[in-house]
């Protein structure tokens, strides 16, 4: 117990990712899990700064916010950070007006936004929509641009739902990478840029953060290299193999985030 001592002191600030760690999704719309809608309220009770980190886009915000509520979680719109608002706000600055490869549940983040005439293509989870008819589309408006610009909402492989492991945006962002030849832009985990938003969002430095996830290179690996620690949940996307990735050590492995929370209590202010 003396190492996770030295590794947990001095955490003022808690960044969680939501899917595989709250809970994971299913037909009905998801299941919270065990322990962990405790967790995040005695995390908030603690005095600790949290922020939720998600790449969530099959989802909006708003849509997200109220089925955790509906599953018991103390959790507002404005302490979420996610990649939708971000990209909004990215095309708006560039001038850029997306072809969208999304899921038409979050196409409502991006209602503002002037989609004529496409000069980019912006990938998120589509579920389905990943038909071949629409990657087609969006590698067409890439081959046919001087300066094609492709934007991801995250680069994750897979995400677990309860029914089992789903293919994520990753998969389809790197057959266009690989198509095109055009380099995706990763709004989202891992990005730095994500990370360092999150953290302004709740004033703490990165030091003094930890960050809570359940895919070894995208929340722990992305929050490391932002100079964060991270521990690693062994529930929703989790596999065995993670305690042995070739390039990323988590900070620690826990069950859940239950384990998580009570680890983080006993030694975060010491």
């Amino acid at each position: 117990m003396a190492a996770w001592g030295e590794r947990l002191a001095g955490v003022r600030g808690v960044l969680l990712d939501i899917s595989g760690v709250l809970y994971d999704s299913d037909a009905s719309g998801g299941v919270a899990i065990a322990g962990s809608v405790d967790a995040v309220a005695r995390l908030k009770q603690s005095g600790l700064k949290v922020r939720f980190c998600t790449n969530e886009s099959q989802k909006s915000v708003g849509e997200l916010v109220r089925l955790l509520r509906q599953l018991g979680f103390d959790i507002s719109e404005g302490e979420v950070t996610s990649p939708a608002p971000a990209t909004c706000q990215i095309l708006k600055e560039r001038g850029l007006r997306p072809y969208l490869l999304i899921h038409d549940s979050v196409r409502s983040e991006f209602d503002q936004i002037d989609t004529s005439n496409p000069n980019c293509v912006v990938i998120a989870e589509a579920g389905e929509g990943f038909s071949y008819q629409n990657v087609n589309d969006a590698f067409r408006v890439l081959m046919k641009l001087e300066n094609p610009v492709l934007i991801s909402l995250g680069n994750g492989r897979y995400y677990k739902e309860t029914s089992g492991l789903m293919l994520d945006v990753g998969a389809y962002m790197k057959a266009l990478e690989y198509a095109s030849g055009v380099k995706a832009e990763v709004v989202g985990k891992p990005s730095p840029e994500f990370f360092k938003s999150a953290l302004r969002a709740i004033g703490v430095e990165a030091h003094q953060a930890i960050m809570i996830g359940d895919d070894i290179v995208g929340d722990v690996g992305g929050a490391q290299r932002c100079g964060m620690r991270a521990l690693q949940v062994r529930t929703g996307k989790f596999r065995p193999g993670d305690e042995h990735h070739p390039d990323v050590k988590a900070d620690g492995y826990v069950d859940n985030l239950a384990e998580a929370v009570d680890l983080l209590l006993q030694h975060a202010d010491k």
